[in-house]
């Protein structure tokens, strides 16, 4: 059901966002991808897992997540049943695959990506039915993971025109301190001609931007990453439309009643997010 605006967790009202409520918990969907089943699910959801986080959905759902590593290795569920060992599975349920994304390959899969502060992302093809979950981190994104994710569904039929791509609740840029090196390595994934320019120079050039993805900080030799504006960039250059993307929001950092976040509690918690392919 849709959240009426006396009951949302945040009271500003987004067109593109809307607050849903599942056995009194909230949980957060886009405008962008209500052809499918899915949502970014709040801390409310923990310690559930996708398998019995999926019963939002009301349909019967194979699920499938992996073991994150922060990297850009993309899966199918194909490909993650056979990487399975099934006596391991069957013993502890841990035993998964490592990577950081995967696209779908079937109808009514349902995938799954965990997040504290790292960014959530689903991606829906409007014409296959198909689907991509992705764990963008500030190392995934660096590596390029959503436009890797992109070009596996384009290696399965998927066309740009038709995707649609929600980043969902992760920590802002405004708050997110990083070292320049760090800063620079991110930024380098989404600036033409970097490997021409110095850690300096991609920082400046960024910075110079209209909507800049890093911010100045009082700290020496640290700035402000967006790592959600990386990803719109890469994105963007990929010839991806500005209005086939939205982005959540929301900050995991500064709304702790909401979101779990390892940079303001140092635990390790995380929330789901997942999307189902028809």
């Amino acid at each position: 059901m849709v959240v009426s605006p006396a009951s949302t967790p945040f009271t500003t009202l987004i067109p593109d966002w809307q607050w849903q409520i599942w056995q009194d918990l909230p949980y957060l969907t886009c405008r962008l991808l209500e052809p499918w089943h899915h949502g970014f699910f709040t801390q409310q959801f923990s310690p559930r897992m996708p398998e019995e986080i999926a019963e939002v959905f009301e349909q019967e759902t194979s699920v499938y997540r992996v073991k994150q590593v922060h990297g850009n290795r993309i899966l199918t569920p194909q490909s993650i049943e056979l990487e399975i060992k099934p006596e391991i599975e069957q013993e502890t349920g841990k035993d998964r695959p490592s990577a950081d994304g995967i696209v779908t390959d079937g109808q009514r899969q349902a995938i799954w990506v965990a997040s504290a502060d790292c960014t959530p992302v689903l991606i829906g093809d409007s014409h296959t039915g198909r689907t991509a979950a992705i764990h963008a981190g500030w190392r995934g994104t660096s590596l390029q993971i959503v436009p890797t994710a992109i070009a596996k569904m384009v290696e399965l039929g998927s066309r740009f025109s038709d995707l649609r791509i929600a980043m969902g609740p992760a920590i802002a840029g405004e708050v997110y301190q990083v070292s320049e090196e760090v800063a620079a390595k991110v930024g380098a994934s989404c600036l033409s001609g970097a490997q021409k320019l110095t850690p300096s120079q991609i920082i400046d050039s960024l910075m110079s931007q209209d909507e800049p993805p890093i911010l100045p900080d009082a700290e020496l030799g640290k700035v402000r990453l967006d790592v959600r504006r990386i990803n719109f960039l890469q994105l963007v250059q990929l010839g991806i439309l500005p209005e086939q993307i939205a982005i959540a929001p929301y900050c995991t950092y500064q709304q702790p009643d909401y979101f779990f976040s390892y940079r303001r509690t140092q635990q390790k918690q995380v929330q789901w997010s997942g999307i189902v392919s028809f």
